[in-house]
C-alpha cells in the first residue's frame, strides 16, 4: 500500500518542481533568529507538521542505536521541529498534528505494519539470543532490549506524555523565540481524531471562502508521505509548498553513532547525537504551483470536445494514481510506478478523454461509465505487461544465479540468502502465461472453481470500486465513512472492471474507535504491554474469544516481489462487531487515568499574551468565569478572523486555567517555565461545508515556470521496450555534452521506435564519434541535427 517510488518518479519527470531548503548553519539547534527573513526567497503564512513523520526517526533513527526512554525522544523530537521552523519560519500560523484515531481502512495498514514489526523484532530477537548468553555468563548486562515503536498509537501512555511534553515545548518557545511570538501554533494531539496529514487538510480545506480567507496564503507542509503530494494538489491552493529530506542526498559526513559512546544518565548523549543526524540531513521543496504547470503541459489534451479546465484535469490526475497505490487499497496488478504505470495511466487517459466522454470525477464524485471506459482502456495493456515482467524476472534470475556461481567459485560465502531472495521472488502465479487469470484467483483469493472465480472476482471489484469512491470523498470532503474497509489482501485485475454502473454506492458515516478500541485492532500481542490489563487478557490468554485476531506466526506473500519489506501481510481481518463487544465487557475496569487516555478530544490552540487574540479570549473568559455550564463541558465562541490573522474557527475554554503563571517541565533536564505568557484554549475548525476545488477567486498566480522545451518527451511505454540494450548501447556512444537531455532523449526515442533500422543499427565507424573523437562540439551538434531530420 502506499505510493512507492512515487516521489522518485516525480522528480525524474518534472525536475523544475524540486529545489534544495536553505537552512543556515545553525539551523539545526535552537539559536536561530526565525522573526528574520526566510533566507528561502519566500515568506510562509502557515507551516503544517506531520507530526508522526517526525516521531519515528526519532524514536528509531536509522543507522544509529536508538534512545534509552521517552525523554531522549522527547528532546529529539524538540531538536527537529527547531530544525524545520528555522528553515520555514512561519508569520501566521504552526499547526502540529499527530495521528488520531484512524479509520477502519487505514487500520488494517497499521495492523500490517505492527505485526510486520513484532514479528521482525521476535526474529531478530532470536538472532541475538546466544550474545545475550553470552552477556549473562561474563556477568555483563545485555544493551539488546529496545523501546517498542508499536506505542507510536492513540491511546498508550507514550503518546500521553508526548501531548504534555509538546505543550511544554509550545509554552517554552512561545515564551522565549522571537519567531514563534508572533503566530498562532494548534497542537492536534493523538486524541484527536483523524490522520494528522488529513487533519491539516481539513483544516485548510474549513478556512476557505469564510470571511476573512485569504486566497494567497502561503502554505507549507512537512512530511514524507507521497499521498501528500496528491492532498496538497486536491486543496487547490496555489501557493503550496511541501517540505522534506532529500533521502538521496545526506551530507556525506561520517554517520555517527552511539557505539563506544558513553550515554549520560540524563540522555544528552542521545540528544547529541540526533543533532549530529539532523545535521546531516538536507531538505528539498516541493513547489506545487510548479507541479500544476507541468501537468496542464503533460495532461494536454488533443483535440478536445469539451472545454479543458485545468483544475479538473488535476483531480482527474489524483484519481488516476490511487491505482498505483494508497493508504487503503492495494495497487492494481499490472501497474507499477517502477514499471512507468503513471506514464501508461497518463497515456491511456489523453487517448481516452473525448471517446469517454470527458472528466472521470467531478470533486469527489466519481463518473463510473467513464472509470470503466478507462480501466478497460487500462487492462488492453495486462498481458503485454504481464509477459515483459516474466522476461524481466527470468534475466533476474540468471544475473542472480550467474553471481552465485561465481561467488561459489570464488570460496566466498553468503551466496544462499541470494538464492533464498530469488527463489522467495518467484511468481507461482504465473501472469501472463496462459491461465494467468484463474491461477491468480485461485491463489490469492483462495477459491477453487470457475463459480467461485466469478463470485469472488465481481464481489472484489465492487468493494474496489467503493474503495476508490472511498478515497476521493476522504480527499476532497474528508471522512465519509469511518467503518468502511477493502475487504482483501489484494486488488482485481484493471480487465476485471465490468458493470460499474450497476453498483450502488453509498456509506454509512458511522463513528470512530475510542483509542484503546485501536489498539486492539492494530497491535499483535507482542506489544500488549501498550494496553490495560484486562484488554492485554483479550490478546494473550488462548482461552480468549478473539485470541484469533492475534497470531503469532502468519504468511508473508512475496507476491512476485525481490525484497522481503514488500512481502503482503496475510493477517486476518478484524471482526469489528465481535472485537467491540468482547472490550465492553472489560470497560469497566479502566481506572480514572485510563478512561482520560480512552477518550477522544480537540485541539489546542496557543498565542502569545501581546497577539491581538488573545485579547477576545480574555474577555470572553472573564464573561464566563462563573457560567455553571463550565463546570459540565466546554464553552465556545465564534473566532473573529480579523483578530486571528483570518483564520475560522470556535475557541473553547473550561475550567481549566488559559494562562497559568507557570509551566512545569514533563522532561527530566529542562527546566519549568516561570513568568508565561502563554494562552492556551481549545480549538474547534468552523461548521462543514463543501470543499470547492478550484483555485479561489484573487490569487496572485505565479509566473508560469514550465516552457514546453522543459517537458520531457513521452516516454516508451515500459512492456515496449523491445530495444532497451539497443537503445542504451546508442546513448553511450552519443557525445557528450552535445545536446541538451530533452533533445537527447528524444533521439533516443526515435531510434527505438524505429527499430534500429539498418542505418543506426549497423553502427558503421564513424556514425557515431566516441566521447573522445576529435571532432569539435560545433560539427557533433551538427550531425546530431542532421540525424534527427532524416529521422522525422
Amino acid at each position: 500500500m502506499g505510493i512507492p517510488a512515487f516521489y522518485r518518479w516525480l522528480v525524474e519527470r518534472y525536475p523544475r518542481s524540486v529545489v534544495d531548503a536553505v537552512a543556515e548553519d545553525n539551523a539545526r539547534g535552537c539559536g536561530v533568529d526565525a522573526s528574520k527573513p526566510n533566507p528561502n526567497g519566500l515568506e510562509f503564512d502557515n507551516f503544517y507538521l506531520d507530526m508522526n513523520a517526525i516521531i519515528h526517526p526519532c524514536f528509531h533513527p536509522d543507522g544509529s542505536a536508538a534512545p534509552e526512554s521517552f525523554e531522549d525522544v522527547f528532546k529529539a523530537v524538540f531538536k527537529y521541529i527547531d530544525a524545520l521552523f528555522a528553515i520555514v519560519r512561519p508569520r501566521k500560523l504552526l499547526y502540529m498534528a499527530i495521528d488520531g484515531v484512524a479509520p477502519r481502512a487505514k487500520m488494517n495498514q497499521q495492523r500490517s505494519r505492527r505485526f510486520r514489526t513484532a514479528k521482525d523484532a521476535a526474529d531478530e530477537a532470536s538472532k541475538t539470543e546466544t550474545s545475550k548468553r553470552d552477556y549473562s555468563r561474563e556477568g555483563l548486562e545485555s544493551k539488546e532490549k529496545k523501546l517498542d515503536s508499536n506505542i507510536i498509537t492513540p491511546g498508550t501512555e507514550f503518546m500521553e506524555l508526548l501531548s504534555s511534553a509538546l505543550h511544554y515545548y509550545v509554552h517554552l518557545k512561545m515564551n522565549s523565540g522571537p519567531g514563534w511570538r508572533g503566530i498562532k501554533v494548534i497542537l492536534s494531539d493523538a486524541s484527536v481524531p483523524g490522520e494528522g496529514e488529513h487533519k491539516v487538510i481539513s483544516y485548510i480545506r474549513l478556512q476557505r471562502n469564510l470571511p476573512g480567507f485569504d486566497p494567497n496564503t502561503r502554505h507549507c507542509m512537512y512530511g514524507l508521505d507521497a499521498d501528500l503530494i496528491m492532498l496538497a494538489l486536491a486543496t487547490h491552493e496555489i501557493h503550496f509548498s511541501i517540505l522534506r529530506e532529500d533521502v538521496h542526498r545526506a551530507l556525506p559526513k561520517e554517520k555517527d553513532s552511539l557505539q563506544g559512546l558513553t550515554m549520560p544518565s540524563n540522555g544528552e548523549g542521545y540528544v547529541k547525537l540526533f543533532e549530529n543526524y539532523i545535521s546531516n540531513q538536507r531538505f528539498q521543496f516541493l513547489h506545487i504551483w510548479i507541479l500544476r504547470d507541468y501537468l496542464s503541459h503533460e495532461l494536454r489534451i488533443p483535440d478536445p470536445k469539451v472545454k479543458v479546465d485545468l483544475d479538473r484535469l488535476i483531480d482527474d490526475f489524483v484519481f488516476m494514481c490511487l491505482f498505483v497505490g494508497n493508504d487503503f487499497l492495494p495497487h492494481v496488478p499490472s501497474l507499477e510506478i517502477s514499471e512507468g504505470a503513471i506514464d501508461l495511466l497518463m497515456m491511456v487517459y489523453k487517448k481516452e478523454f473525448s471517446l469517454m466522454g470527458g472528466y472521470l470525477t467531478n470533486s469527489c464524485e466519481v463518473d463510473l461509465d467513464r472509470v470503466e471506459h478507462f480501466i478497460q482502456a487500462l487492462g488492453a495493456y495486462e498481458s503485454a505487461i504481464f509477459r515483459k515482467r516474466a522476461q524481466a524476472q527470468k534475466e533476474w534470475e540468471t544475473r542472480l544465479r550467474c553471481c552465485t556461481s561465481n561467488t561459489n567459485s570464488k570460496g566466498v560465502k553468503g551466496s544462499t540468502k541470494l538464492l533464498v531472495e530469488m527463489r522467495s521472488a518467484v511468481d507461482e502465479v504465473k501472469l501472463g502465461e496462459e491461465g494467468w487469470k484463474k491461477r491468480y484467483y485461485c491463489e490469492k483469493f483462495e477459491v477453487v472453481n470457475d463459480e467461485e472465480i466469478q463470485g469472488v472476482q465481481k464481489h472484489a471489484v465492487s468493494k474496489y470500486v467503493e474503495g476508490i469512491c472511498w478515497v476521493m470523498h476522504y480527499y476532497y470532503q474528508g471522512i465519509c465513512s469511518w467503518q468502511w474497509f477493502y475487504p482483501y489482501h489484494y486488488a482485481p485485475f484493471a480487465s476485471d472492471f465490468n458493470g460499474l454502473q450497476q453498483f450502488e454506492i453509498s456509506f454509512n458515516l458511522g463513528k470512530p474507535f475510542k483509542p484503546f478500541d485501536q489498539l486492539m485492532a492494530v497491535l499483535p500481542a507482542a506489544s500488549a504491554q501498550a494496553l490495560p490489563s484486562s484488554y492485554r487478557k483479550l490478546m494473550t490468554d488462548p482461552l480468549s474469544p478473539i485470541i484469533d485476531f492475534y497470531p503469532t506466526d502468519f504468511e508473508l506473500d512475496m507476491n512476485g516481489k525481490r525484497h522481503a519489506w514488500q512481502a503482503v501481510c496475510k493477517l486476518p481481518f478484524i471482526d469489528e462487531l465481535h472485537l467491540l463487544m468482547e472490550i465492553r465487557k472489560v470497560e469497566h475496569t479502566l481506572t480514572d487515568e485510563e478512561k482520560r487516555r480512552n477518550s477522544l478530544s480537540v485541539d489546542v490552540l496557543f498565542v502569545h499574551s501581546s497577539h491581538q487574540l488573545s485579547t477576545k479570549i480574555f474577555s470572553f473568559c472573564k464573561r464566563n468565569k462563573n457560567n455553571p455550564k463550565l463546570l459540565k463541558a466546554k464553552v465556545k465562541r465564534k473566532i473573529d478572523p480579523a483578530f486571528s490573522d483570518g483564520m475560522n474557527g470556535y475557541i473553547c475554554i473550561s475550567t481549566k486555567p488559559v494562562q497559568p503563571a507557570e509551566i512545569n517541565s514533563p522532561v527530566d533536564g529542562m527546566e519549568s517555565i516561570t513568568e508565561n505568557n502563554v494562552v492556551s484554549v481549545f480549538y474547534k475548525p468552523p461548521a462543514f461545508h463543501p470543499h470547492i476545488p478550484r483555485v479561489p477567486k484573487g490569487v496572485v498566480m505565479h509566473a508560469n515556470s514550465v516552457n514546453k522545451n522543459d517537458i520531457q518527451p513521452a516516454p516508451i511505454l515500459w512492456h515496449e521496450k523491445t530495444a532497451l540494450v539497443q537503445q542504451r548501447r546508442l546513448q553511450r556512444r552519443l557525445p557528450a555534452k552535445s545536446v541538451s537531455g530533452p533533445h537527447l532523449a528524444k533521439l533516443a526515442h526515435q531510434l527505438v521506435l524505429q527499430k534500429c533500422t539498418t542505418e543506426v543499427g549497423k553502427k558503421r565507424k564513424g556514425d557515431w564519434p566516441e566521447h573522445n573523437n576529435t571532432m569539435n562540439r560545433k560539427k557533433r551538434k551538427i550531425k546530431i541535427r542532421n540525424k534527427l531530420r532524416k529521422l522525422n
